[in-house]
């Protein structure tokens, strides 16, 4: 890795140049931040889970129809993406009530709301990534009224299948996070699906007993973080029944 260029270090992941041009490779660290980086520790093991389990919903959501940055996994930590104009906005799909809005609202912890509620919030660590309207997005030019649309019906079908997939390993998605970028083909410019959806971005509650299989075990000091998000993997099939990756895991 010391020889390949690195573009960008976030909290989580590092980005460095790609084998083509175009491409990136994203690497997941064992990092974990909460509280915009007030709180960290390392975990290990985390970010090998959370490569294989966005491999797997990035896979999915291709078959569906969903436009990913993804182009594939290349080993137990680093995935092959395409390179997109990252829109600066996180874009939050709630179900159930939980962290920030029940807070804003005083609406009760584990309440399910009406009906799924998509928010935009402006990624700013130094502001505290502020939540934002539709109007400021276009007011301040962070993102032109289709690639709201564009945006907004891939987060509820997103959302949909989501919904049923961690349904159906018996677990009740409260929330999840997520980015998108400009991908450009010649002339052409596409809204894709990037970063990643993992544990570290969603909200995941067990269907039976509401234990927390997310990162809210570190932000609330919950322990066995890396064991929850085994669990998450295990139940999705990923990982054999130990937690650990499948033998032929170092690529495919």
């Amino acid at each position: 890795m010391s020889r390949r260029k690195k573009l960008y270090e976030g909290k989580a992941k590092i980005l460095y140049e790609g084998p083509e041009p175009g491409t990136l490779v994203q690497y997941f660290k064992d990092d974990a931040t909460a509280f915009n980086a007030q709180k960290k520790a390392t975990l290990e093991g985390k970010g090998v889970l959370n490569n294989r389990i966005s491999e797997y919903i990035m896979l999915g959501l291709g078959r569906i129809g969903i436009p990913t940055h993804f182009i594939k996994r290349l080993n137990m930590r680093e995935q092959l993406v395409r390179q997109v104009e990252i829109i600066p906005l996180e874009v939050v799909v709630r179900n159930v009530a939980a962290g920030s809005i029940s807070k804003r609202l005083g609406i009760e912890e584990g309440e399910q709301l009406p009906r799924s509620i998509v928010e935009y919030y402006f990624k700013k660590d130094e502001l505290g990534d502020p939540m934002v309207s539709e109007e400021h997005i276009t007011a301040f030019n962070w993102a032109s009224t289709q690639e709201i649309d564009d945006m907004m019906a891939m987060a509820l079908r997103i959302n949909d299948y989501l919904s049923g997939v961690f349904s159906a390993a018996g677990i009740r998605l409260v929330d999840f996070k997520l980015e998108f970028g400009r991908y450009y083909e010649g002339d052409m410019v596409r809204t894709v699906l990037a970063d990643e959806i993992s544990p570290d971005s969603c909200r995941l509650w067990d269907m039976d007993s509401n234990e927390k299989m997310d990162k809210d075990r570190f932000r609330q000091d919950l322990g066995n973080v890396t064991e929850a998000y085994a669990e998450v993997a295990k139940r999705l099939g990923i990982m054999k029944e130990s937690g650990q990756a499948p033998a032929n895991d170092e690529g495919k």
